[in-house]
């Protein structure tokens, strides 16, 4: 009697373990099964804002380890930063397709979020990624995606002036297998493009009294100001350039560190943006040193010289 109590015993155990959900959270590998039933389902047409997408996803921890599996380790290193391993990562939802598997998920440093969508095929081969959603723009809009039912994931930006007008731009992208990437497909937009292809330079009133400030420029399009800091060995810049004939930009607003006589740095906390700065007579050198995708294309770089321009009378007036 006792014997076979303890075999049922011993059976059920077996079968409670069996349906134990694996762990993310480690190091030790996971079937793919496992890894997919951690994204519910997303029905679709799907909408998500920078206001919410935190909040839905699934508290599950997915190990960097664990992610790395099923999406390179050059991948994840390559869109987030050097630093992907320091990354929570969080599953938010799934797509699934007939030959296609869409992964969306958040990875959040430094109370700081982005949410990506990752793409594998029906061999669970990983073809591709589209950075979808981010914090803390500091930009004034509002950031939303919307997903169809394709799918196609048409990525807005959109705000209110104090006239009550809405202004906005709306990029739709979809995978496109023969160039294997995600490519865009539609583009809409009301804001006004004068005002879009003008560079608003938001340090030009500060003062400029320091041995490096002033305003530097290769072309009209490429230009970077710096203007004098808390001391002397701090200075405030801003840098806007345009690559591949405007199909790339970047534009980045910091603090530039000097290290020594002639050299300087820009880093800042929770940012994987490193940019170092080297001056040359009347010529500043500038050049990316960590991931600064954030504030530019992703086939472009800050990387680029730059020379001094002669000081305007008005800017001589605003010392």
């Amino acid at each position: 009697m006792h014997k076979y109590l303890l075999i049922s015993l011993l059976f059920l155990m077996a079968i409670a373990c069996k349906d134990e959900p694996a762990s993310l959270s480690g190091d030790a590998p996971v079937d793919i099964k496992d890894f997919v039933a951690a994204f519910k389902k997303t029905d679709l047409p799907y909408r998500l804002a920078d206001t919410n997408f935190t909040k839905m996803a699934d508290t599950t921890n997915i190990s960097y380890t664990v992610f790395s599996q099923f999406v390179p380790d050059s991948v994840l290193t390559g869109i987030v930063n050097k630093k992907a391993k320091k990354f929570t990562i969080h599953p938010l939802g799934k797509i699934e397709k007939e030959n296609e598997l869409y992964l969306l998920a958040n990875f959040t440093q430094n109370k700081k979020t982005t949410l990506f969508a990752f793409l594998l095929n029906k061999e669970n081969k990983y073809l591709g990624s589209l950075k979808l959603l981010q914090q803390d723009n500091r930009d004034n809009y509002r950031h939303s995606v919307s997903i169809t039912s394709e799918p196609t994931f048409i990525i807005g930006r959109e705000k209110t002036n104090f006239n009550n007008e809405t202004s906005y731009t709306r990029n739709g992208y979809a995978y496109n297998s023969g160039s294997g990437n995600f490519v865009e497909l539609m583009s809409d937009s009301n804001e006004d493009l004068k005002r879009i292809n003008e560079i608003i330079n938001p340090i030009d009133t500060l003062p400029r009294k320091n041995k490096f400030s002033g305003d530097y420029a290769k072309d009209k399009r490429n230009t970077i100001s710096i203007r004098d800091g808390a001391n002397a060995d701090k200075y405030a810049f801003f840098i806007h350039f345009e690559k591949s004939g405007g199909d790339c930009t970047g534009e980045l607003k910091g603090t530039l560190m000097m290290r020594d006589a002639r050299h300087g740095y820009f880093q800042e906390s929770g940012d994987p943006c490193v940019i170092d700065f080297t001056f040359e007579g009347k010529t500043v050198i500038v050049k990316e040193q960590g991931n600064c995708g954030n504030h530019r294309g992703i086939k472009c770089f800050f990387d680029d010289s730059f020379t001094k321009k002669k000081e305007t009378k008005t800017a001589k007036k605003n010392k």
